[in-house]
């Protein structure tokens, strides 16, 4: 019985520790890197949406790479 209230009373100490111990840690620091936000546009081809500097722009429309804009011209301008 007498090895049970001194497993207690370490649990309890060490549990009070820990509590402490993290009330006092510093904030962690905000993360960096994040860029600004960009204009999303949709492939005119597959409709899928991605940030317009990744895109491939012709002719007012927006394409998500070199296939679907082969594909989207006429055949004489391929």
């Amino acid at each position: 019985m007498k090895y049970l209230l001194v497993l207690l009373v370490l649990a309890v100490g060490w549990h009070m520790w820990r509590s402490q111990r993290v009330k006092n840690a510093p904030p962690p620091p905000p993360k960096k890197g994040l860029g600004k936000p960009e204009p999303m546009v949709h492939c005119a081809h597959c409709g899928v949406h991605l940030p317009q500097s990744d895109a491939i722009g012709y002719q007012g429309a927006h394409y998500c790479s070199q296939a679907h804009l082969a594909q989207a011209l006429p055949p004489g301008q391929r």
